[in-house]
């Protein structure tokens, strides 16, 4: 790594801002986890700067970094883990703050599972939004993509590039753009874009919900899974069906929950990237290898500190 860069921030408009930001007051909610199927209670507390997102499982006084090599598991959704603790479905929590730009928080919760509300990251947008956030006395940090770095398993595959000097010269940005291909009709191809930012986050992908295939749900939950998982908290597809009643929240909802998802997994950088994200078919375990992979390549990213751009006089 060549050194801590900074990066001169013009404007927090429709951006991050340059300090980083924490809750101005703990907020809590009670929900289930989808695979357990028991009641958890969750409490999102303020964090000094540099804290950075910790879970805490009050059960068993053990926390857990949320970060990208601690993550354990990504087979049905993405589990954090510190020796015998173990905390999943934290992906949805994970992309809500990031996404409104939360660095710090305190992340207490009494079970293995972040409950999955509706199933989207509406839920957590609206605590985070009552909870308030308050700009702290530090810069925030900025992991710079510099070269492409390329996952693949099968047909699937991700990518992490860098963006051109016209983005870099401005903000912290994030674009994303990702297909999908299910063989259900009712899921079929979709194609989800986004360019990161608070806003686009509320109006563009927080309330798509998990999908799941009718198959699928009835072989999860004679494995004793999906204990939780209803159509209150999920979209079911069955073939061209779509389960629900209510039908879909967006054309595109499939494919904007998976962009959701990456949002999550991504955020476990530790901080924010600043690049592009490109991918087909892809889930929470080529996502997290995607990180292990920019990680790795000591010539792949580099760490930046953000600063207010100051105006010659």
């Amino acid at each position: 790594m060549d050194g801590f860069a900074r990066l001169q921030l013009a404007s927090t408009e429709a951006s991050f801002g340059w300090r980083q930001r924490t809750l101005k007051a703990a907020i809590d909610c009670v929900g289930v986890g989808v695979h357990s199927g028991k009641r958890v209670n969750l409490t999102i507390r303020p964090a000094a700067a540099d804290h950075g997102i910790v879970f805490h499982r009050t059960d068993l006084s053990r926390t857990i970094e949320a970060r990208f090599d601690n993550v354990t598991d990504t087979r049905l959704c993405t589990v954090l883990g510190n020796g015998e603790a173990r905390i999943g479905t934290v992906e949805h929590l994970m992309a809500a703050l990031s996404a409104l730009g939360i660095d710090n928080a305190r992340i207490d919760v009494d079970g293995a599972e972040i409950p999955i509300l509706d199933g989207s990251a509406a839920p957590f947008v609206f605590l985070l939004d009552c909870a308030g956030s308050v700009e702290q006395d530090a810069p925030r940090h900025v992991i710079e993509v510099r070269r492409t770095v390329r996952v693949t398993q099968g047909k699937s595959w991700a990518e992490l590039r860098p963006l051109g000097p016209a983005n870099r010269a401005a903000s912290p940005v994030l674009e994303m753009d990702l297909t999908i291909d299910f063989p259900a009709s009712a899921i079929g191809r979709q194609a989800a874009s986004l360019r990161l930012t608070p806003e686009s986050f509320r109006h563009e992908i927080a309330a798509a919900r998990t999908f799941a295939q009718a198959g699928e749900v009835e072989q999860l939950q004679a494995a004793g899974l999906a204990r939780g998982g209803s159509l209150d908290n999920a979209i079911v597809v069955d073939g061209a069906d779509i389960l629900n009643p209510g039908g879909l929240r967006m054309a595109n909802e499939f494919a904007s929950h998976k962009l959701l998802d990456a949002v999550g997994d991504l955020a476990l950088a530790g901080s924010r990237l600043h690049g592009r994200f490109v991918a087909h078919r892809t889930g929470h375990d080529l996502n997290n290898r995607l990180l292990r992979a920019l990680f790795a390549d000591a010539g792949a990213w580099r760490s930046v500190a953000t600063e207010p751009l100051v105006a010659a006089a």
